[in-house]
């Protein structure tokens, strides 16, 4: 019986301490990001996710910190090698899961991100499947903000183009931020971004 309850304390103590290392990890990540240490958040997260192939959120932030930082990004090779990276990362969590609706807006974002390095030769290549990513992230999670919202937002963006009728669609995005104020996430480090960019949309909403 002891070597028993030896063993099962050992066995606490290992998860223990490989919880402790994550959280430990993530939160470095986290604040490299916040410092505009791009690369080296990015870097880092990837780490994590080579080390810990139990939860997808090292791999989903590692195609988070390319996929935004390749919008502020002029150099096209750059940009490219972000979104091969962004890209890589999701499908290793995508593989594991179909049925995670933050994978899907990450997925969408990936597709505006490459219609916005080249709108004339990727808008009819990625404006339907961005559309049919965000309406599989929001029909697995209704209650998803990210997802309610970033259909809306990628619809007004291309309202110049195709002429919609932007009042359904900032009607959305007042639906997204009542979303994002009851939206609970299940960990410390699961997404909860968005809200300042709904609330800006709803600024610039007509």
């Amino acid at each position: 019986m002891k070597k028993i309850i030896t063993t099962i304390a050992l066995f606490v103590a290992v998860i223990s301490s490989a919880q402790g290392q994550f959280e430990q990890g993530m939160g470095k990540a986290f604040q490299l990001w916040r410092e505009g240490k791009n690369t080296e958040a990015s870097d880092m997260f990837e780490r994590i996710a080579a080390a810990d192939k139990s939860s997808w959120l090292p791999n989903y932030y590692v195609a988070l910190v390319n996929t935004t930082t390749s919008f502020g990004t002029q150099d096209k090779t750059q940009i490219n090698a972000m979104l091969t990276k962004a890209q890589n990362a999701l499908d290793a969590e995508m593989i594991k899961d179909q049925n995670n609706s933050e994978l899907y807006v990450m997925q969408a974002m990936i597709y505006t991100a490459w219609i916005v390095v080249d709108p004339m030769v990727n808008s009819m290549k990625y404006s339907g499947k961005t559309m049919e990513m965000y309406a599989k992230a929001e029909a697995l999670s209704p209650e998803n903000p990210r997802a309610v919202f970033g259909k809306a937002d990628f619809q007004i963006q291309g309202a110049k183009w195709t002429g919609v009728d932007t009042k359904p669609l900032c009607q959305e995005v007042d639906k997204s931020i009542g979303l994002f104020a009851t939206f609970k996430p299940e960990t410390p480090f699961s997404p909860k971004w968005g809200l300042d960019r709904a609330l800006e949309a709803q600024k610039n909403c007509k």
